[in-house]
């Protein structure tokens, strides 16, 4: 048991928390923003794809890596425009919108990858973002600045959604869209604004992947993050802070399983198949799903259509 205290204490293992941690932070927060105006994204796998697609091919194209960012955003933003003109404008059953989309926009990264590179074996690279050494702060410093990004919106997230009028307004869409509307606010304009604002960062959880993780974009590479991060909201609640916390719950089980991987059976004394330690951060994540489930409150529009002078 020594060597697990002393693989816990070392400041690697905490470095690759935090960066495993980062695209759940982004795309856990988009999912939030989403469900507090009443709307389901399912399509968060699929526009995470896309994002780090279209960001890692617009960097390779020439452009500097925050335009890579910037287009990351752009195409979720894209992207969820339409899930909201589905689910919001037409009423279109939200799980069917949003899987829909999940298929469309992976097809779409999947073909746009093959007619850009016909003929390469090996995934082209570029120069991805560097950690930031010159920070003080241990961990931290190990990180690139897209990680900062994540950290920086969770207490903007938070303060926008309950110390201000926008958040306000997007809480009461979320929670009693008739009340919202004889506020005089248009309801199906917050839900897909929140939706597409939602999907920029989601995207933009995509890119960190090919523009800070690695260099390269490859198929499968989001591997179910998408998913981890919808479940991350219900543990949280639909509370930024939480979100965080979920986050860095799935991530330091996900690195646990990993250095146990590389370290064998040596660190608990058992020797267990790998499949064991793959399933390590999900069972977890099952666990504390169920236990929190129970008392979370639940945004009291969410899934529901709404069609403007309803009651």
């Amino acid at each position: 048991m020594s060597e697990l205290f002393d693989l816990l204490a070392a400041a690697p293992f905490w470095v690759s928390v935090l960066r495993l941690a980062t695209p759940l932070i982004l795309g856990t927060l988009g999912v939030l923003l989403c469900e507090r105006a009443g709307v389901l994204n399912l399509g968060i796998e699929g526009i995470m794809v896309a994002g780090a697609f279209t960001g890692w091919l617009a960097v390779h194209a020439g452009m500097p890596l925050w335009g890579g960012v910037a287009v990351a955003a752009g195409t979720g933003a894209l992207l969820g425009l339409l899930h909201g003109v589905l689910t919001v404008t037409l009423a279109l059953s939200q799980h069917v919108a949003g899987l829909g989309l999940t298929l469309l926009a992976t097809s779409l990264a999947s073909y746009a990858y093959r007619v850009s590179f016909p003929k390469v074996e090996r995934p082209p690279t570029i120069t991805a973002f560097a950690p930031m050494e010159w920070l003080p702060i241990p961990v931290l410093n190990a990180q690139t600045p897209l990680t900062l990004l994540a950290l920086g919106l969770v207490p903007a997230v938070a303060w926008l959604l309950y110390r201000t009028p926008l958040g306000l307004a997007l809480r009461t869409v979320g929670e009693n869209p008739a009340a919202a509307e004889g506020q005089g606010l248009s309801v199906p304009g917050l839900r897909i604004g929140a939706v597409v604002a939602g999907s920029a960062l989601m995207g933009v959880a995509g890119a960190f992947l090919t523009l800070a993780a690695f260099n390269a974009f490859f198929f499968n590479m989001v591997n179910g993050r998408g998913w981890v991060c919808v479940a991350l909201v219900v543990f949280a609640s639909w509370r930024p802070g939480k979100a965080l916390f979920g986050a860095l719950l799935f991530a330091f089980f996900d690195a646990l399983q990993l250095r146990l991987q590389q370290a064998g059976g040596g660190v608990l004394g058992l020797d267990l198949p790998y499949q064991v330690y793959l399933m390590l951060p999900y069972a977890m994540a099952i666990v504390a799903l169920v236990l929190m489930a129970r008392r979370a409150e639940v945004p009291q529009a969410l899934m529901k259509p709404w069609r403007p002078g309803e009651r």
